[in-house]
């Protein structure tokens, strides 16, 4: 951590437990369908396959950074996944810092960037999120595992500046 970062965190893309379960499911179909179609050898090794092919691609989806959050003393730094933009807010705008759920919901699709209603979301796993107003009203709804860390650090360099 650099010394002008007040918290980091970086959210993977894999690491959110519904998906890796919905993922692990249908690797488990795919090898039950492989077992009991013993009889057509063409046709249970595909099951074989893509059911190898989806636990592959869930390690490696475990280890693939989808964005970073970064406090530092003036701004709320979100940097994503490799061609996506730099996002920064500007804690001096901010006139309102909650911690709140992300959703109701109980599947949410990773996000970086979605603006949709007047809210601007970032999201990869996790049940929590730090809800920022600005002035001009725009909601930023930063999607978190460690949310009491990140509200603290937002207000701790928000009050220092």
């Amino acid at each position: 951590m650099s010394t002008n970062n007040l918290f980091v965190e970086r959210q993977y893309l894999g690491r959110d437990m519904t998906w890796i379960s919905v993922r692990m499911v249908l690797a488990l179909f795919c090898f039950i369908v492989y077992y009991l179609n013993m009889d057509h050898l063409v046709s249970s090794q595909l099951f074989f396959i893509v059911g190898s092919c989806i636990i592959v691609v869930s390690v490696v989806m475990m280890y693939l950074v989808h964005y970073k959050t970064a406090v530092t003393p003036n701004n709320v730094t979100l940097s994503g996944l490799w061609t996506t933009s730099l996002v920064k807010i500007d804690l001096a705008s901010l006139v309102k810092i909650e911690k709140k759920p992300y959703s109701k919901f109980v599947f949410n699709n990773p996000v970086y960037n979605l603006h949709k209603n007047g809210k601007i979301r970032f999201y990869a796993g996790g049940k929590d999120a730090v809800w920022l107003t600005d002035r001009d009203g725009l909601v930023y709804i930063i999607g978190t595992y460690k949310q009491e860390e990140l509200y603290n650090a937002i207000t701790k360099a928000k009050q220092e500046s």
